[in-house]
């Protein structure tokens, strides 16, 4: 569109073009193009008699030969923060009566990772929770899958009932957890398998030192597993050959549908489709994005960052590289914006469905998303009224003062607006929509 006095019609035609593209509801589809570890071979079928043919037999380790294969291979965790897996397993296993639960549990509507190993190759997730759970000497395994994906709840199930008919001796437990978007942090989850509603409560200490019942849990998400699963089948060692010296081994990211890189691929799928892919760290993002390297790109999904048109066309999939940016892969959404959507009007309907998914437990959650809300909506208006002083104010208000991390994922958003899109907000402030 060329640019121009932004009209009360034209405001509504922007948010209407805009919708469709910010999914607050779980993919209609999700695809996978075939990887070169977790998601190998996931054209052969998803059951277990496949699954072992490709991967063969899982071996039974004892703790310290699994914390020296996790320690080589240098595995993280793949929900976010990025913490050592070998670290979280020793605090387990110093503790009594551990327990391993699995979370499937995306509340971020924009990720579908999780969904796609459970759905596709459900199998290398359990092997991962299996052979940690043999390690701590526990045969309890806990798999949360979320209420909104009926499709994962049904593949676990089925996984499940054929490790069991196979004479597998985990106790293995689903969980299906209601929807929500910070039903998906790691306290919502065990409070919801404490029977209470799947919202986060303040925590003193990490889930490893104290979490369900007040046992130690090692909770991790679903990709997680899957790459420890593929460390044991494997050795560390032979995972480390993949990826970098610095970061070894791959990362699932999730991509719009189709992708201008994977759309030769498949076929591509309905409207609201997600295509997960396989990547190892270290490969160049334009192998990943093509020439959408080149738009703003939204990464880590809405509690992420925007990234700066054209920042990424010489930098490589790495969370230290990112980081060192003020950037995270997160949960490895990366969303390129479109060609017919403005970033400011885009990231104001991301940030009213954020406000409207509070747990409502602290202030900067219950008044002030809302009204952080309120303000990029109007800035997204091109109102007289917008403040980007207000905005900045309030962003910083609710940063690390809430009960969860919630208010600090939405103001760290907004805050990558501002400085991504600097030239379109400074149009919306003064009444134009250069999109």
């Amino acid at each position: 569109m060329s640019a121009g006095p932004l009209t009360a019609s034209s405001r509504r035609e922007g948010r209407r073009l805009a919708r469709p593209r910010v999914r607050v509801v779980p993919p209609a589809l999700v695809r996978a193009v075939q990887g070169p570890l977790l998601l190998a071979g996931v054209t052969d079928g998803n059951g277990l008699d496949a699954h072992r043919h490709r991967v063969g037999d899982l071996p039974r380790l004892r703790l310290p030969a699994l914390l020296d294969q996790l320690t080589t291979a240098a595995v993280r965790g793949r929900g976010g923060a990025g913490f050592p897996f070998a670290t979280k397993l020793r605090t387990a296993a110093t503790r009594r009566r551990p327990v391993v639960v699995v979370n499937g549990s995306e509340g971020e509507p924009a990720s579908a990772k999780d969904t796609a190993l459970l759905l596709l190759a459900p199998h290398r997730v359990l092997d991962g929770a299996q052979v940690v759970a043999g390690a701590l000497g526990v045969r309890e395994v806990t798999i949360v899958v979320p209420e909104e994906r009926p499709a994962t709840v049904e593949a676990v199930r089925r996984a499940l009932g054929e490790r069991r008919s196979a004479g597998d001796p985990m106790d293995w437990r689903l969980h299906v957890i209601e929807p929500g978007f910070v039903s998906g942090q790691a306290r919502a989850v065990l409070e919801s398998l404490s029977g209470r509603p799947a919202l986060p409560v303040t925590a003193w200490e990490p889930e490893a030192v104290r979490g369900l019942r007040g046992r130690p849990t090692l909770l991790s998400n679903a990709e997680t597993f899957a790459h420890v699963g593929a460390i044991a089948l494997d050795g560390g060692r032979a995972y480390a050959a993949l990826g970098t010296a610095d970061e070894p081994g791959t990362t699932l990211l999730t991509l719009p549908d189709p992708s201008p890189i994977f759309e030769d691929a498949l076929r591509e799928g309905p409207p609201d489709s997600a295509l997960v892919v396989e990547v190892e760290h270290g490969t160049p993002w334009e192998q990943v994005l093509g020439q959408t390297v080149d738009r703003p790109v939204l990464l880590g999904g809405f509690h992420g960052t925007w990234v700066p048109a054209g920042s990424l066309a010489d930098a490589t999939v790495s969370r230290a590289g990112l980081a060192a940016s003020g950037w995270a892969l997160g949960a490895g959404v990366v969303l390129p914006l479109p060609e017919d959507v403005c970033p400011v009007v885009w990231t104001s309907e991301i940030v009213d469905y954020l406000a409207g998914q509070s747990a409502g437990r602290c202030g900067p959650c219950h008044n002030g998303l809302p009204e952080l809300a309120a303000e990029l909506g109007a800035l997204a208006d091109a109102s007289p009224a917008a403040s980007h002083a207000r905005i900045r104010e309030l962003a910083g208000l609710v940063t690390g003062r809430g009960a969860c991390a919630h208010p600090d994922g939405t103001a760290r958003l907004v805050r990558s607006l501002l400085g991504a899109a600097e030239d379109e907000v400074a149009a919306h402030l003064v009444g134009r929509c250069t999109c």
